[in-house]
């Protein structure tokens, strides 16, 4: 392999535009080829960001000795697949979330990707995060003391992606708000905690904004169906419980009347010594004078916070990275635990 790892972006919309910058900004990599199913708009990007080459078939692509690793952003249904012949192709993988859009096909990537011994990451973004890397260094010190609960929250007011986008259609994303904001909090809650092993789901799903054209914005550069197609949910509540006993209440909403507050979406941790708030981080414990809050500053970490960046690493020093694909793959059964829950009105035992 080369001194500096030669990347591919496949797929070029607004995340895909993201992967070329943090590509571009590390010194240890380089971007040599794009692919977009969009010829004109692949084009304007290799020439705006000066990569040698662009292609319309993934497959072309992946078919150039001289591409070390691809990164992937497309639509969730296409993750699976792409990845696994990324793999078959004995590239290296950065898969953006989720992982799939079922857990019997993340199952499928982890496999392939252990059999070849290529570095394939998830990017679970949330995790590079100076919040989060500091929150686990106060857990792993065992600041909280026993954590029991914890609360995971992303209400968007007005925030549902394009209607009638691939984001909106069932059969292209696997789900709405909670396959797509809801997997960065649950991800992180199992991290933070250090446990993975999720036991049974309840949860209920609701689309009351969408079907109605309301709560709606302007993201990405896909596709947009003229009909505004909208067969997910724009809001999920569900409680989760752990093979330890703890617990987490969950409750996402890409659209929803919620009152204004200072955080859109965070986490709450709750322990035996005391609590801890994301996003911002503040701690809770009991003072002198009773409960007191501190506003955590962020110390220099020594994580870096770009995840792509951290994947290149990785590839080049042969090194695992932070996020385990075994970890992905069971932040996914959580996922379809909740849909199963939510489309049976009964709780879900996770195996």
């Amino acid at each position: 392999m080369a001194d500096r790892l030669r990347v591919a972006v496949i797929g070029v919309g607004g995340i895909g535009i993201e992967h070329v910058k943090s590509v571009i900004a590390c010194p240890r990599a380089t971007v040599v080829a794009l692919c977009e199913s969009h010829p004109k708009r692949g084009r304007e990007i290799a020439e705006r960001y000066k990569i040698p080459r662009a292609y319309s078939d993934y497959r072309e692509l992946l078919e150039q000795p001289d591409i070390d690793a691809v990164t992937i952003a497309l639509p969730n249904c296409l993750h699976a697949p792409v990845a696994l012949e990324a793999i078959q192709s004995r590239k290296h993988v950065f898969l953006e979330k989720p992982m799939a859009t079922n857990a019997k096909d993340a199952l499928k990537i982890a496999e392939a990707a252990k059999k070849s011994r290529l570095t394939v990451m998830v990017g679970q973004d949330f995790r590079f995060r100076p919040g989060t890397q500091l929150a686990k260094m106060l857990i792993d010190r065992n600041d909280l003391g026993e954590i029991y609960h914890t609360r995971l929250f992303w209400l968007r007011r007005s925030g549902i992606p394009r209607i009638g986008s691939w984001f909106t259609q069932k059969d292209l994303s696997g789900g709405g708000c909670t396959i797509d904001l809801g997997v960065h909090l649950i991800d992180t809650m199992m991290y933070l905690v250090g446990e993975f092993e999720a036991v049974s789901i309840t949860a209920q799903t609701f689309a009351k904004f969408g079907p109605r054209d309301i709560g709606g914005y302007d993201w990405g550069k896909g596709d947009v169906d003229p009909r505004k197609t909208f067969t997910v949910e724009d809001n999920c509540v569900a409680l989760l419980r752990l093979k330890s006993g703890r617990t987490a209440s969950i409750d996402i909403s890409w659209a929803g009347f919620h009152a204004p507050e200072i955080r859109e979406y965070g986490l709450d941790l709750f322990g035996t010594n005391g609590g801890l708030s994301l996003y911002p981080a503040r701690f809770f414990r009991n003072g002198a004078n009773g409960y007191e809050t501190v506003n955590l500053s962020t110390p220099k970490l020594p994580m870096t916070e770009d995840r792509i960046q951290h994947f290149v690493h990785c590839a080049l020093d042969n090194k695992k990275p932070l996020i385990s694909l075994d970890e992905s793959v069971k932040v996914q059964q959580v996922l379809d635990a909740i849909y199963a829950s939510a489309e049976t009105g009964k709780e879900i035992r996770i195996k």
